[in-house]
Formats: C-alpha cells, sequence, structure tokens
C-alpha cells in the first residue's frame, strides 16, 4: 500500500527537497509551456530569476505566518507547495507541484487540504493564488477544492491579463 505524508518542513533537508522539487517543476515549465506566450528576463519563471527565489524560500515563507508544506510517496519526496502572508488573515500560495513520479495519488489534494489546515491553524480566513491558463490539468483540482475565479490585482501586466488567472477560496 502506497503512503503519502504531508508536512511542514521541519529542516534544511526538507527546505533542500523542496528546492529540488521547484527545479523540477521549473524544467517542467519549460518543456510545456506554449510557444507563442512571453518569455524573456521579466518572466515570472526565469530561471536565474527562479533561482534567486529558491535561495529565499525559508525567507519567504518563514512561519508563522508562512510555510512550505513537503509530500513524500513511500517516504520519497514527491510534492511541496507554499504560501505566506498577503495581508493580515489572507494568504497566497504558490510553488505547488507534484513530481511526475508522485502523480496519480492524490498528492496535490492532499497538499491543498493540508495546507488548508495550517492556514487556519495560522489564523487565515482566505487563501488565493494564481496560476498560467495552459496548466489546465490542475484548474478542475482548484475548483473541487472550493476556490473560484476573481478579478486580477489592479496594475496587473496587460502582457499576462489572457494568460493568468486568479482564484480564491474561504478557509472558515
Amino acid at each position: 500500500m502506497t503512503e503519502i505524508l504531508v508536512r511542514l518542513a521541519r529542516d534544511d533537508k526538507d527546505v533542500g527537497a523542496a528546492r529540488a522539487l521547484c527545479q523540477e517543476w521549473l524544467e517542467w515549465h519549460w518543456e510545456n509551456y506554449p510557444a507563442d506566450w512571453p518569455t524573456g528576463a521579466d518572466h515570472p519563471m526565469d530561471p536565474e530569476r527562479f533561482q534567486a527565489i529558491l535561495e529565499d524560500l525559508p525567507k519567504l515563507h518563514k512561519r508563522p505566518r508562512g510555510g512550505i508544506l513537503i509530500a513524500s510517496v513511500d517516504g520519497i519526496p514527491a510534492g511541496c507547495v507554499m504560501y505566506s502572508e498577503a495581508s493580515p488573515g489572507i494568504a497566497e500560495f504558490n510553488r505547488m507541484f507534484v513530481s511526475t513520479a508522485g502523480r496519480g495519488h492524490g498528492v496535490g489534494r492532499q497538499m491543498l487540504d493540508a495546507m488548508f489546515e495550517q492556514m487556519v491553524a495560522d489564523g487565515y480566513e482566505t487563501v488565493f493564488f494564481s496560476s498560467a491558463t495552459f496548466l489546465t490539468h490542475a484548474r478542475a483540482m482548484y475548483e473541487s477544492a472550493g476556490f473560484v475565479s476573481m478579478p486580477q490585482p489592479e496594475g496587473f501586466p496587460d502582457a499576462w491579463r489572457n494568460k493568468v488567472y486568479f482564484m480564491e477560496r474561504s478557509l472558515v
């Protein structure tokens, strides 16, 4: 029987696993990225920019207002998701990824559920995220987890308006 465990990152080893999963996510992203979409140094997934983010993960998602969750399948890191405070009572999550080897076990949904529980314990009332429209496989999972569409924030770049969607969910 497959054992799936989702928990907060506790140490440098866990952060290293999250970084490795994020690196796999970056590679997967560019392998599947639509050819007609924007690229360049200002792209959120620009490899150099992304490496700087990976270095800052512990600071960006520092407890008690943030967290890095790691999922393992039979003891092997297979997924991650991270969140931080966007404003009082509102969390934003990002960098959710399930490795190719971890797919098909419901890891993504289990990570969301564990993250929701932790966010509630951390005092959050609402969570939101943004995602690329070409990642259609994930949107159904988000909707089944209770997320609904929300407007793009004021000042969101015009070049990305038809390529990125935002969703939110109440935690209370």
